[in-house]
């Protein structure tokens, strides 16, 4: 074997050097560390009525449409699927079955976007052929939209 000679370039890109990472937004950090809280509470209570006080508690902390939209969903999920138990998830208003969370509802000013966002993790049974929506965008919510989330919140706990 011969030994090296000459030097090695560093594995790093030189074009990365140069450039600075936007990394996350401070609403992004904010949530975060809110998920870390939540985990934390979690761990030392965990009964169905302390998430629902924190869903409310989160619910009264936003304002104006995102305060009636995130009220009403809540009525909404909590009929529709009372087998689910509310939750906060990254600071947003959730519902989770066996602990797990289902759907959530994320207000338009809490990562400064133009809507609220509705939507469905994994979890949820909303499969539909090979392709399926799994948030939705809302500006407002009308007895049309309404039923829709019931139907989609119904399907998404049911067993089929």
């Amino acid at each position: 074997m011969s030994p090296k000679t000459g030097t090695q370039k560093s594995a790093k890109s030189t074009t990365a050097i140069n450039k600075k990472s936007k990394g996350f937004t401070d609403e992004e950090r904010a949530a975060m560390k809110e998920r870390a809280q939540e985990l934390k509470a979690e761990a030392r209570r965990g009964t169905r009525a302390d998430g629902e006080s924190d869903v409310l508690a989160k619910i009264a902390e936003m304002q104006g449409p995102d305060r009636t939209m995130a009220e009403r969903i809540h009525g909404i999920v909590t009929t529709s699927a009372p087998a689910l138990s509310p939750k906060t998830w990254y600071g947003m208003p959730a519902y989770a079955k066996d602990g797990k969370v289902v759907c959530f509802f994320q207000g338009a000013q809490k990562f400064k976007e133009r809507y609220a966002t509705l939507g469905f993790t994994g979890e949820a049974n909303l499969d539909e052929g090979a392709m399926w929506p799994t948030s939705f965008a809302l500006k407002e919510l009308t007895a049309a939209e309404e039923a829709r989330i019931g139907a989609l919140v119904k399907k998404a706990v049911s067993e089929d």
